[in-house]
Formats: C-alpha cells, sequence, structure tokens
C-alpha cells in the first residue's frame, strides 16, 4: 500500500471515526446541536479526502472532472456546518456575517452544478502524471472557471468571520481555548487556500489537498469538544457527589425530592420519596399512578391547583392527604416550583414532600383540647348567669302557673267564660315560648359540639347574646345599647364560639363598672363594616385597663381580676385568630376601655 493512501484513509477514518462519535452524543441528547455540526464537519472533512485519494487515482479526464464537480458538495457541508460551529460555541460573531458567508457557498454550489464542467475548470482538456510521496498520480490541465473566485470569496469571508468572532471571545475575556480554536481555524482556512492557489496556478507541482489543512481544524474541534467533555464528566462526578449528599440530608430530615417532567408525563422520585408515598423503590412513575394515591376529598382541588401553577407560573403550597396501600392516611406539605423550557413554556415542575402527618394529628389533638377548653369557659360563664337566668325563667313560669289557676276558676263557672280563657291561653303560651328562648340559649352555650364554619349577621348574633346577658345586666343596674350597622357584609365563623366571645367581653365589661356608681354604668355594642372587615366593640365606663397591662391581658393565666382565672380573653382571641380575624384593647379617654374585634367578610354581598 502507497503511503498516499494509507495517509488519505487515515485522514478520513479519523474523521469518520470522530463524526460518529459526536452524532452518537447528538443521539442521546437533541439539544447538543455543537456535536451534531462537529459531526458533520468531520464526515465532511473524511468526504473531501477520499474525493482527493480518488482524484490522485483518477485515469481520465472525465473522471477527473466529475470527482472534482460531486466534490464540492461535502466542501458545502463542511463550511455550512463550521459556520454554525464557530456561532453556536463562541456565542459571538455578526449574524449577517455568516449568513453572507452560507448564502455565497450555497451559489458558488449552484454555478458548480451549471456553469463549465465544474467550479474550477471550464473544461479538463488532460491529464498530467507527477511525483508524489514516492509514486505517480494525476493532476488536471484545462481551461479556469472564472466563477472559481466565487468559491474562494465564501472562504475569504469565512476566514473574516471567524476573525471576528474570535476577537469578540478575546475581549468579552472568554476561555483560551476558544480563542486557540478560531485562530487555528483562520490559519488551516488561509493555508488550504493558498496550497490550492500556488498548486492550482503552478507554483508547486503538487495536487491540491485541502483535506489535510481541514484535518488541523477538526483536530483543533475535537480537543476543544474533548475539553467540554472532560468538564461535563467532572461536573457528573460533582453532581454524583453533591447528589449523595443531599440525599444524606433528605433522608435524615425526612424530605422526599421529585421531578415532574411534562414531555413524558412521569416524575422522578428519589428513595425516601418511594418510602413515604409507598412506591417502592422505583425511579419513575406515571403522573396518573400518583393522582390514584390522593385522597378522594383532596383530589379534585389539587388537581385545579396544579393546572392554577402551570397556567400562572406561581410556585405549588399547598396541604393534602395520601391514601396508602393499607388504607391509612398520611399528611403532606408540599413545596413545588415550576421550570420552563428555552422556548418559555413550562416543561416540568420539581419539588419538596415532607411528612407532615405527625404535625397534623397535634394540630387536631391542640383542636380538640381547644373545643375543650372553651365549652369549660363557656359552662364558667354560664356559672356567672344562673341567678339572672333563674330570675329569668321564674318571670315566664310564675305567669302561666297563675294564668293556669285563672284558667281553672273562669272553667269552673257556668256557664264559663270561654273567651277569657281563651285570652289566658295565649298569654301562657307566650310566656312558654319567652321561657323556650332562654333555655335555648343556655343549652346551645352549654352543649358540647363540633365546630360549624356558616355565614353569620353580627348584627343578629349582637342581639342574640345581649338578650341572653340582658337579666344579669339588669340585676347590675348595667344600661346596655347596641349600635347595629345598617349594611354589613356577612362572615365566616362558628356561631356558638363568636357568641362566647362577645358574651365574655360583656361579663368582663360588668364586672368592670362593679365599683362605679349605677346611673355610670353604661356598656355599648357596636357593630360596623370596616372595609372588607366586620368590626364589633364593646365599651365600657369602668375603672379601664392599667396601661402596663393592655399588652397582657391577651395571654393565657393573666388576669386583672382577683378572682379571675385569666383565660377568657386567652380564648376569645384564639377564636378570633382561628377565622382570621384580630383583636385588640384600648383605653377610651372619657374613662373605661373598649376591647374590639375583627372579622373578615365572606363574599362581596352585604345584608
Amino acid at each position: 500500500m502507497s503511503w498516499v493512501t494509507i495517509i488519505w484513509s487515515m485522514v478520513a477514518s479519523a474523521c469518520l471515526t470522530l463524526a460518529a462519535m459526536h452524532f452518537l452524543i447528538w443521539c442521546k441528547k437533541r439539544t447538543a446541536w455543537t456535536s451534531l455540526l462537529f459531526a458533520l464537519t468531520a464526515a465532511a472533512t473524511a468526504a473531501v479526502a477520499g474525493c482527493e485519494l480518488l482524484l490522485m487515482r483518477a485515469e481520465t479526464a472525465r473522471e477527473f472532472g466529475m470527482v472534482v464537480r460531486w466534490g464540492h458538495v461535502p466542501y458545502w457541508v463542511l463550511i455550512i456546518s463550521l459556520v454554525g460551529f464557530v456561532r453556536l460555541s463562541f456565542r459571538a460573531g455578526q449574524p449577517w456575517l455568516a449568513w453572507t458567508v452560507c448564502v455565497v457557498r450555497t451559489f458558488s454550489l449552484l454555478l458548480n452544478f451549471l456553469v463549465g464542467q465544474n467550479l474550477n475548470y471550464l473544461e479538463i482538456s488532460g491529464l498530467r502524471h507527477i511525483p508524489f510521496f514516492g509514486e505517480t498520480i494525476s493532476v488536471a490541465e484545462g481551461a479556469s472557471n472564472p466563477c472559481m473566485l466565487v468559491g474562494q470569496l465564501s472562504l475569504l469571508l469565512l476566514v473574516i468571520f471567524v476573525a471576528d468572532t474570535t476577537v469578540a471571545v478575546w475581549r468579552r475575556g472568554d476561555r483560551l481555548s476558544l480563542v486557540l480554536l478560531g485562530g487555528s481555524i483562520v490559519f488551516f482556512v488561509m493555508g488550504g487556500t493558498g496550497q490550492f492557489v500556488l498548486a492550482f496556478w503552478g507554483f508547486f507541482h503538487m495536487p491540491v489537498t485541502p483535506s489535510l489543512f481541514f484535518m488541523g481544524i477538526v483536530a483543533m474541534m475535537a480537543y476543544e469538544m474533548s475539553g467540554e467533555m472532560l468538564r461535563a464528566t467532572l461536573l457528573s462526578e460533582d453532581l454524583r457527589k453533591n447528589e449523595g449528599w443531599l440525599n444524606l440530608a433528605t433522608d435524615s430530615a425526612g424530605v422526599g425530592l421529585w421531578l415532574w417532567d411534562f414531555g413524558t408525563n412521569l416524575i422522578w422520585i428519589t428513595e425516601k420519596t418511594g418510602m413515604l408515598y409507598e412506591f417502592s423503590s422505583e425511579g419513575q412513575i406515571p403522573f396518573d399512578r400518583f393522582l390514584s394515591r390522593l385522597h378522594p376529598d383532596d383530589h379534585d382541588w389539587v388537581v385545579q391547583a396544579t393546572r392554577k401553577c402551570l397556567k400562572e407560573g406561581a410556585d405549588f403550597r399547598h396541604d393534602y392527604r395520601i391514601v396508602l396501600l393499607d388504607g391509612s392516611i398520611r399528611w403532606f406539605q408540599v413545596l413545588a416550583k415550576v421550570f420552563l423550557a428555552p422556548s418559555g413554556k413550562p416543561s416540568g415542575m420539581t419539588g419538596l414532600s415532607f411528612d407532615i402527618t405527625a404535625r397534623k394529628q397535634a394540630e387536631q389533638e391542640i383542636m380538640h383540647q381547644r373545643i375543650e377548653l372553651a365549652h369549660v369557659a363557656r359552662v364558667s360563664a354560664m356559672g356567672e348567669l344562673a341567678a339572672s337566668l333563674a330570675h329569668e325563667l321564674n318571670q315566664p313560669l310564675g305567669a302561666i302557673l297563675r294564668n293556669a289557676e285563672a284558667a281553672e276558676l273562669f272553667l269552673q263557672a257556668s256557664p264559663p267564660d270561654l273567651e277569657e280563657v281563651r285570652a289566658i291561653l295565649t298569654d301562657i303560651r307566650k310566656d312558654d315560648q319567652r321561657a323556650g328562648a332562654v333555655i335555648d340559649r343556655m343549652r346551645s352555650l352549654l352543649k358540647k359540639r363540633k365546630l360549624e364554619h356558616i355565614l353569620l349577621d353580627m348584627n343578629v348574633l349582637a342581639d342574640e347574646v345581649l338578650a341572653l346577658v340582658r337579666p344579669e345586666a339588669d340585676s347590675r343596674k348595667v344600661r346596655l345599647e347596641i349600635e347595629p350597622a345598617s349594611s354589613l357584609p356577612l362572615v365566616s365563623g362558628d356561631r356558638v364560639q363568636l357568641q362566647q366571645v362577645l358574651l365574655n367581653l360583656l361579663l368582663n365589661a360588668m364586672d368592670a363598672m362593679n365599683d362605679s356608681a349605677p346611673d355610670d354604668r353604661w356598656i355599648t355594642v357596636r357593630v360596623e363594616a370596616a372595609g372588607e372587615q366586620v368590626e364589633v366593640s364593646v365599651s365600657d365606663t369602668g375603672h379601664g385597663i392599667p396601661a402596663d397591662q393592655l399588652d397582657r391581658i391577651f395571654e393565657p393565666f393573666f388576669s386583672t381580676k382577683s378572682n379571675g382565672l385569666g383565660m377568657g380573653l386567652a380564648i376569645a382571641r384564639g377564636i378570633i385568630k382561628g377565622v382570621g380575624g384580630n383583636i385588640l384593647a384600648k383605653n377610651n379617654e372619657a374613662g373605661g376601655a373598649t376591647i374590639s374585634f375583627t372579622l373578615p367578610a365572606a363574599g362581596n354581598g352585604a345584608k
């Protein structure tokens, strides 16, 4: 085998090997466009080397001309892919100059098939045999094609484009390897063009061999790509190490990591996530399978909340329940974020899952204890009202007894006065309803029950509580006034608990006026709209609250009374905070104190 065959075969095989490697990389990762462009450049260089070998082995002028004509196709692929590679790898250069190179080279390719025998020769008259590397090869003799200048112009524009891009990279202080690559491309393109000119015009008796120069470009590109692959490998190793540390940290904290790919609709999960959700140790699960684990009461709103996050690009921060394989329920707090594709569209979501089952159980236990404590407080408050309520019940019950005795006398008459009996029965019914209303109000406050959030009119609720405490106020010679709002939004809350808050404030206000003169004992209850809230305030004319205790009266077990437990206002604050409201206390300028609480309006409708 001759040296010519060995050298050009080695060039072609080396380029094809590099092209195959990077083409496989692109097949695995379709976004690695530089790998595809490098593969095209290397493959085109191999094809150019093959064409040169065929030219040196050509036996006729016609064969030589055909190889030259079709050899311009890999030249075109090589230059176009080289421009794209430089543009993507360097992230610099003038786009218009890159497009000019591509357009001029494409135009020269069209001229290659339209004018003359090929782009280089109008006609090849014959072949001349010269010695080269110890053997005889063929070179052409014939009339030159002036259109060849278009192809050489494209090479000159390529040199200008690469040089301009290299200068831009150097000025912005980018990697030195890119600057060296750009300089190498300029050097080898100019060297190949110079060798072509000198050989074509007979300054040197040798064939045109640009593939050797393009092989230098491919070698420098491969060196740069190998550096990128090395950096990617090192980064991958760092990522594996960091992933190990991250898994250790998340496992210790009981946190599950997951990633949802919208393209495949698969959720990648860590081993810890699989354990939490009982998905065994699978690395990926279909999204529909995850949905099947959601608690039936949470399924629809979780799907709607997820769609809202995708539409608005917002974070997902919610708690939901999962039904495990054995039917048990587990609570999770999920923090997730949508990430975008280069096109700007959502391509996936990544997040953390925290098992908060123990916390939810503790919250439910605290809520149960709070309800029990609130019930005890209501019973205690009703104990304070026992005497006045007994008096309130005695009045209608005594009236019922007297009316019944009178009716009995009227019935003994002959004939009986039925009209008078009928009037007495009407009075008995009214007194019975009055006593029944008192008992119903007492029962609603004393009865143990679950919380029930409903829409409430605070004007009506305030009237109900004042009707309950009015007998106590009369016995203490306290005058009650209510100032209702004419147009008031509804609020959402538990009727009994909000009644308990207002009842506690009224009893505290009465206690604050024990030392006041009977004529100075006034309590005013105001109900009014305050923007998007409803405010209820209880003002008294008592001794007020010591200034240094205003900030402490809502603390548990703190009381300004000598015989108080200090839990009434603490419970009231918990109830108001639980429905999203706030409660405050202040002293009045004219004396006494005002405690007010606000509740968020439920909807826009006013009543």
